[in-house]
Protein backbone atom coordinates (compact mmCIF):
# COMPACT_ATOMS: atom_id res chain seq x y z
CA UNK A 1 0.00 0.00 0.00
CA UNK A 2 1.22 3.47 -0.84
CA UNK A 3 2.29 5.46 2.19
CA UNK A 4 1.87 8.79 0.48
CA UNK A 5 -0.83 10.79 -1.24
CA UNK A 6 -1.10 11.23 -5.00
CA UNK A 7 -2.18 14.64 -6.29
CA UNK A 8 -3.80 15.54 -9.61
CA UNK A 9 -4.82 19.14 -8.99
CA UNK A 10 -2.12 21.75 -9.74
CA UNK A 11 -4.23 24.83 -9.14
CA UNK A 12 -2.74 27.55 -6.95
CA UNK A 13 -5.26 26.74 -4.22
CA UNK A 14 -4.36 23.05 -4.21
CA UNK A 15 -0.62 23.75 -4.04
CA UNK A 16 -0.90 26.18 -1.14
CA UNK A 17 -1.25 23.41 1.43
CA UNK A 18 2.29 22.14 0.82
CA UNK A 19 5.29 23.53 2.67
CA UNK A 20 7.66 22.80 -0.21
CA UNK A 21 7.47 21.57 -3.79
CA UNK A 22 10.43 19.29 -4.55
CA UNK A 23 11.49 18.74 -8.15
CA UNK A 24 13.59 15.56 -8.18
CA UNK A 25 14.45 15.75 -11.88
CA UNK A 26 17.98 16.43 -13.08
CA UNK A 27 19.34 19.99 -12.96
CA UNK A 28 19.07 20.25 -16.75
CA UNK A 29 15.40 19.32 -16.74
CA UNK A 30 14.75 21.72 -13.89
CA UNK A 31 16.57 24.57 -15.67
CA UNK A 32 14.37 24.24 -18.75
CA UNK A 33 11.18 24.70 -16.72
CA UNK A 34 9.72 23.80 -13.36
CA UNK A 35 6.70 24.44 -11.20
CA UNK A 36 6.75 27.91 -9.58
CA UNK A 37 8.58 27.89 -6.28
CA UNK A 38 9.85 24.33 -6.72
CA UNK A 39 13.27 23.50 -5.28
CA UNK A 40 15.53 21.16 -7.22
CA UNK A 41 16.66 18.11 -5.24
CA UNK A 42 17.71 15.74 -8.01
CA UNK A 43 17.79 12.04 -7.27
CA UNK A 44 19.83 11.63 -10.47
CA UNK A 45 22.00 14.41 -11.84
CA UNK A 46 22.37 14.95 -15.58
CA UNK A 47 25.35 12.62 -15.96
CA UNK A 48 23.79 9.91 -13.79
CA UNK A 49 20.53 10.10 -15.70
CA UNK A 50 22.39 9.67 -19.00
CA UNK A 51 24.38 6.77 -17.56
CA UNK A 52 21.26 4.94 -16.38
CA UNK A 53 19.60 5.52 -19.75
CA UNK A 54 22.60 3.99 -21.52
CA UNK A 55 22.54 0.99 -19.20
CA UNK A 56 18.83 0.52 -19.87
CA UNK A 57 19.39 0.44 -23.64
CA UNK A 58 22.72 -1.39 -23.86
CA UNK A 59 22.53 -3.82 -20.92
CA UNK A 60 19.05 -4.41 -19.44
CA UNK A 61 16.17 -2.77 -17.67
CA UNK A 62 16.98 -4.76 -14.52
CA UNK A 63 20.59 -3.57 -14.35
CA UNK A 64 19.46 0.00 -15.00
CA UNK A 65 16.92 -0.18 -12.17
CA UNK A 66 19.47 -1.69 -9.77
CA UNK A 67 22.11 0.94 -10.54
CA UNK A 68 19.49 3.68 -10.51
CA UNK A 69 18.12 2.63 -7.13
CA UNK A 70 21.59 2.86 -5.58
CA UNK A 71 22.11 6.36 -6.99
CA UNK A 72 18.65 7.52 -5.95
CA UNK A 73 19.15 6.26 -2.39
CA UNK A 74 22.57 7.91 -2.18
CA UNK A 75 21.34 11.26 -3.50
CA UNK A 76 18.19 11.20 -1.37
CA UNK A 77 20.39 10.65 1.70
CA UNK A 78 22.38 13.77 0.80
CA UNK A 79 19.20 15.82 0.62
CA UNK A 80 18.04 14.47 3.98
CA UNK A 81 21.35 15.46 5.52
CA UNK A 82 21.39 18.95 3.97
CA UNK A 83 18.37 20.73 2.50
CA UNK A 84 15.86 18.68 4.52
CA UNK A 85 17.83 18.38 7.74
CA UNK A 86 15.92 21.09 9.60
CA UNK A 87 12.39 20.21 8.50
CA UNK A 88 9.94 19.59 11.39
CA UNK A 89 7.69 16.60 11.97
CA UNK A 90 4.69 18.27 10.33
CA UNK A 91 6.64 19.24 7.20
CA UNK A 92 4.44 18.55 4.16
CA UNK A 93 6.26 18.23 0.82
CA UNK A 94 4.97 17.66 -2.71
CA UNK A 95 7.34 15.68 -4.92
CA UNK A 96 7.36 15.41 -8.69
CA UNK A 97 9.57 14.12 -11.49
CA UNK A 98 9.07 13.95 -15.28
CA UNK A 99 6.02 11.66 -15.41
CA UNK A 100 5.36 10.84 -11.76
CA UNK A 101 7.30 7.58 -12.05
CA UNK A 102 10.22 5.93 -10.33
CA UNK A 103 12.19 9.03 -9.34
CA UNK A 104 9.38 10.81 -7.51
CA UNK A 105 7.93 7.61 -6.05
CA UNK A 106 11.34 6.55 -4.74
CA UNK A 107 11.91 9.92 -3.09
CA UNK A 108 8.40 9.95 -1.66
CA UNK A 109 8.85 6.46 -0.19
CA UNK A 110 12.01 7.60 1.60
CA UNK A 111 10.45 10.84 2.87
CA UNK A 112 7.31 9.09 4.03
CA UNK A 113 9.47 6.61 5.97
CA UNK A 114 10.78 9.58 7.93
CA UNK A 115 7.18 10.27 8.94
CA UNK A 116 6.41 13.26 6.78
CA UNK A 117 2.99 13.45 5.06
CA UNK A 118 4.24 13.36 1.46
CA UNK A 119 2.33 13.78 -1.78
CA UNK A 120 3.43 12.85 -5.31
CA UNK A 121 2.15 14.74 -8.34
CA UNK A 122 0.45 12.18 -10.53
CA UNK A 123 1.84 12.48 -14.04
CA UNK A 124 4.71 14.62 -12.77
CA UNK A 125 5.90 17.68 -14.66
CA UNK A 126 3.80 16.59 -17.65
CA UNK A 127 0.65 17.18 -15.58
CA UNK A 128 1.85 20.70 -14.80
CA UNK A 129 2.73 21.32 -18.46
CA UNK A 130 -0.71 20.25 -19.67
CA UNK A 131 -2.34 22.49 -17.06
CA UNK A 132 -0.27 25.49 -18.21
CA UNK A 133 -1.18 25.11 -21.87
CA UNK A 134 -4.84 24.39 -21.12
CA UNK A 135 -4.98 27.37 -18.78
CA UNK A 136 -3.55 29.76 -21.39
CA UNK A 137 -5.91 28.43 -24.04
CA UNK A 138 -8.94 28.83 -21.79
CA UNK A 139 -8.04 32.18 -20.27
CA UNK A 140 -6.85 34.05 -23.38
CA UNK A 141 -10.22 34.44 -25.15
CA UNK A 142 -11.75 35.79 -21.95
CA UNK A 143 -9.22 38.60 -21.51
CA UNK A 144 -10.38 42.19 -21.99
CA UNK A 145 -7.08 43.33 -23.48
CA UNK A 146 -5.99 46.89 -24.23
CA UNK A 147 -2.71 47.20 -26.15
CA UNK A 148 -0.21 49.95 -25.43
CA UNK A 149 1.31 50.64 -28.85
CA UNK A 150 3.77 53.09 -30.34
CA UNK A 151 7.04 53.33 -32.19
CA UNK A 152 10.37 52.29 -30.66
CA UNK A 153 11.34 54.42 -27.69
CA UNK A 154 7.88 55.62 -26.67
CA UNK A 155 8.34 54.22 -23.15
CA UNK A 156 5.62 51.60 -23.44
CA UNK A 157 7.05 49.27 -20.80
CA UNK A 158 7.61 52.16 -18.39
CA UNK A 159 4.05 53.32 -19.02
CA UNK A 160 2.75 49.85 -18.17
CA UNK A 161 4.53 50.05 -14.83
CA UNK A 162 2.91 53.43 -14.09
CA UNK A 163 -0.49 51.91 -14.92
CA UNK A 164 0.26 49.01 -12.57
CA UNK A 165 1.17 51.43 -9.79
CA UNK A 166 -2.17 53.16 -10.31
CA UNK A 167 -4.03 49.91 -9.69
CA UNK A 168 -4.60 48.77 -13.27
CA UNK A 169 -4.17 45.18 -14.38
CA UNK A 170 -0.97 44.74 -16.39
CA UNK A 171 0.81 41.76 -17.95
CA UNK A 172 4.38 42.68 -18.84
CA UNK A 173 5.16 40.29 -21.69
CA UNK A 174 8.66 41.66 -22.24
CA UNK A 175 9.40 41.31 -18.53
CA UNK A 176 8.27 37.69 -18.59
CA UNK A 177 10.36 37.09 -21.73
CA UNK A 178 13.36 38.97 -20.27
CA UNK A 179 13.75 40.77 -23.59
CA UNK A 180 12.97 44.28 -24.81
CA UNK A 181 11.65 43.13 -28.16
CA UNK A 182 14.31 44.30 -30.64
CA UNK A 183 17.78 43.33 -31.85
CA UNK A 184 19.06 45.31 -28.86
CA UNK A 185 16.53 43.80 -26.50
CA UNK A 186 18.52 41.07 -24.77
CA UNK A 187 20.17 41.33 -21.36
CA UNK A 188 23.75 40.08 -21.17
CA UNK A 189 23.41 38.99 -17.53
CA UNK A 190 19.84 37.63 -17.77
CA UNK A 191 19.32 35.18 -20.64
CA UNK A 192 15.82 34.55 -21.88
CA UNK A 193 13.81 31.70 -20.38
CA UNK A 194 13.06 28.61 -22.40
CA UNK A 195 9.77 28.56 -24.29
CA UNK A 196 8.28 26.29 -21.63
CA UNK A 197 9.48 28.49 -18.76
CA UNK A 198 8.08 31.57 -20.49
CA UNK A 199 4.70 29.87 -20.84
CA UNK A 200 4.77 28.85 -17.18
CA UNK A 201 5.48 32.45 -16.15
CA UNK A 202 2.76 33.71 -18.49
CA UNK A 203 0.19 31.30 -17.08
CA UNK A 204 1.03 32.34 -13.53
CA UNK A 205 0.45 35.96 -14.56
CA UNK A 206 -2.84 35.19 -16.32
CA UNK A 207 -4.07 33.02 -13.44
CA UNK A 208 -4.12 36.10 -11.22
CA UNK A 209 -6.06 38.28 -13.69
CA UNK A 210 -9.63 39.38 -13.05
CA UNK A 211 -11.33 38.72 -16.40
CA UNK A 212 -14.06 41.28 -15.64
CA UNK A 213 -11.51 44.14 -15.73
CA UNK A 214 -9.33 45.42 -18.59
CA UNK A 215 -5.78 44.12 -18.85
CA UNK A 216 -3.06 46.30 -20.34
CA UNK A 217 -0.29 44.67 -22.38
CA UNK A 218 2.29 46.04 -24.76
CA UNK A 219 1.58 45.58 -28.47
CA UNK A 220 4.08 42.91 -29.47
CA UNK A 221 4.83 40.81 -32.49
CA UNK A 222 4.23 37.07 -32.21
CA UNK A 223 7.85 36.61 -31.09
CA UNK A 224 9.74 38.39 -28.32
CA UNK A 225 13.39 37.59 -28.84
CA UNK A 226 13.62 33.80 -28.90
CA UNK A 227 10.22 33.03 -27.32
CA UNK A 228 6.83 32.95 -29.01
CA UNK A 229 3.51 34.14 -27.71
CA UNK A 230 1.06 31.22 -27.43
CA UNK A 231 -1.35 31.36 -30.36
CA UNK A 232 -4.54 31.80 -28.22
CA UNK A 233 -3.08 34.93 -26.61
CA UNK A 234 -1.69 36.25 -29.91
CA UNK A 235 -5.09 35.80 -31.55
CA UNK A 236 -6.75 37.76 -28.74
CA UNK A 237 -4.16 40.52 -29.00
CA UNK A 238 -4.67 40.95 -32.76
CA UNK A 239 -8.29 41.91 -32.21
CA UNK A 240 -7.78 44.07 -29.13
CA UNK A 241 -8.11 47.90 -29.11
CA UNK A 242 -4.82 49.79 -29.29
CA UNK A 243 -3.69 53.00 -27.64
CA UNK A 244 -0.89 54.52 -29.68
CA UNK A 245 1.74 56.71 -28.01
CA UNK A 246 3.50 59.33 -30.16
CA UNK A 247 6.59 61.33 -29.16
CA UNK A 248 9.32 63.31 -30.96
CA UNK A 249 12.33 61.38 -32.27
CA UNK A 250 14.81 63.32 -30.10
CA UNK A 251 12.84 62.54 -26.94
CA UNK A 252 12.56 58.88 -27.90
CA UNK A 253 16.30 58.70 -28.56
CA UNK A 254 17.02 60.24 -25.15
CA UNK A 255 14.68 57.77 -23.47
CA UNK A 256 16.31 54.81 -25.24
CA UNK A 257 19.80 55.89 -24.18
CA UNK A 258 18.57 55.64 -20.59
CA UNK A 259 16.42 52.51 -20.93
CA UNK A 260 19.24 50.64 -22.70
CA UNK A 261 21.96 51.85 -20.34
CA UNK A 262 23.40 48.34 -20.06
CA UNK A 263 24.10 48.31 -23.81
CA UNK A 264 25.30 51.92 -23.87
CA UNK A 265 27.89 50.97 -21.26
CA UNK A 266 28.99 47.93 -23.28
CA UNK A 267 29.74 48.99 -26.88
CA UNK A 268 30.68 45.42 -27.84
CA UNK A 269 27.18 44.29 -26.94
CA UNK A 270 25.78 47.08 -29.12
CA UNK A 271 28.01 46.01 -32.01
CA UNK A 272 26.83 42.42 -31.61
CA UNK A 273 23.22 43.63 -31.81
CA UNK A 274 24.01 45.58 -34.97
CA UNK A 275 25.14 42.34 -36.58
CA UNK A 276 21.61 41.02 -36.19
CA UNK A 277 20.21 43.75 -38.45
CA UNK A 278 23.19 43.82 -40.85
CA UNK A 279 21.36 41.78 -43.55
CA UNK A 280 18.92 44.68 -43.96
CA UNK A 281 21.41 47.52 -44.47
CA UNK A 282 24.56 48.29 -46.50
CA UNK A 283 27.86 47.39 -44.91
CA UNK A 284 29.03 50.97 -44.74
CA UNK A 285 25.86 51.93 -42.86
CA UNK A 286 26.42 49.18 -40.27
CA UNK A 287 30.07 50.27 -39.96
CA UNK A 288 28.95 53.86 -39.31
CA UNK A 289 26.53 52.75 -36.60
CA UNK A 290 29.24 50.61 -35.05
CA UNK A 291 31.46 53.68 -34.84
CA UNK A 292 28.70 55.63 -33.10
CA UNK A 293 28.42 52.83 -30.54
CA UNK A 294 32.16 52.72 -29.96
CA UNK A 295 32.37 56.53 -29.72
CA UNK A 296 29.70 56.61 -26.99
CA UNK A 297 27.04 58.48 -28.99
CA UNK A 298 23.94 56.50 -27.97
CA UNK A 299 21.33 59.19 -28.71
CA UNK A 300 22.66 59.78 -32.23
CA UNK A 301 22.79 56.03 -32.80
CA UNK A 302 19.24 55.57 -31.49
CA UNK A 303 17.86 58.39 -33.65
CA UNK A 304 19.50 57.03 -36.81
CA UNK A 305 18.41 53.46 -36.11
CA UNK A 306 14.83 54.60 -35.58
CA UNK A 307 14.80 56.62 -38.80
CA UNK A 308 16.40 53.93 -40.98
CA UNK A 309 15.24 50.69 -39.40
CA UNK A 310 12.71 50.66 -36.56
CA UNK A 311 10.22 53.34 -37.60
CA UNK A 312 9.81 51.94 -41.14
CA UNK A 313 9.38 48.44 -39.68
CA UNK A 314 6.75 49.74 -37.26
CA UNK A 315 4.89 51.51 -40.08
CA UNK A 316 4.82 48.32 -42.15
CA UNK A 317 3.52 46.32 -39.20
CA UNK A 318 0.88 48.94 -38.46
CA UNK A 319 -0.50 48.72 -42.00
CA UNK A 320 -0.95 44.96 -41.56
CA UNK A 321 -2.83 45.19 -38.27
CA UNK A 322 -6.44 44.09 -38.24
CA UNK A 323 -7.60 46.91 -35.97
CA UNK A 324 -6.81 50.65 -36.19
CA UNK A 325 -5.68 52.47 -33.07
CA UNK A 326 -8.63 53.22 -30.81
CA UNK A 327 -6.86 56.19 -29.24
CA UNK A 328 -3.78 58.22 -30.20
CA UNK A 329 -1.96 60.15 -27.48
CA UNK A 330 0.70 62.77 -28.17
CA UNK A 331 3.41 63.71 -25.70
CA UNK A 332 6.38 66.03 -26.03
CA UNK A 333 8.21 64.42 -23.11
CA UNK A 334 8.78 60.91 -21.79
CA UNK A 335 9.85 61.74 -18.26
CA UNK A 336 8.10 60.54 -15.10
CA UNK A 337 5.62 63.44 -15.04
CA UNK A 338 4.66 62.88 -18.68
CA UNK A 339 4.12 59.17 -18.11
CA UNK A 340 1.88 59.95 -15.14
CA UNK A 341 -0.21 62.22 -17.36
CA UNK A 342 -0.41 59.61 -20.12
CA UNK A 343 -1.47 56.95 -17.63
CA UNK A 344 -4.22 59.19 -16.24
CA UNK A 345 -5.51 59.89 -19.75
CA UNK A 346 -5.52 56.18 -20.57
CA UNK A 347 -7.40 55.29 -17.38
CA UNK A 348 -9.97 58.00 -18.07
CA UNK A 349 -10.52 56.62 -21.58
CA UNK A 350 -10.43 52.85 -20.99
CA UNK A 351 -14.16 52.36 -20.60
CA UNK A 352 -14.76 53.88 -24.03
CA UNK A 353 -12.38 51.50 -25.82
Amino acid sequence: MLRYETLKDVSAAALQRFDLIIDVRSPGEYAEDHMPGAVNMPVLDDAERAEIGTTYVQVSAFEARRAGAALVARNAAKHLETALADKPKRFRPLVYCWRGGMRSNSMATILSAVGWPVAVLEGGYQTWRRAVMAGIETASPELDLILIDGQTGTAKTALLEVLRQKGEQVVDLEGLARHRGSAFGGFANAPQPSQKAFETALWCALEGVDATRPVFVEAESARIGSVRLPSPLWTQMKGAPRIEINAPVAERAHFLATAYADIVQDPEQACAALELISPFHPRDQIAHWRELALQDQPETLAAELMAAHYDPAYDRARRKRLTPSALSLETERLDAAALETLADRIIASKQAL
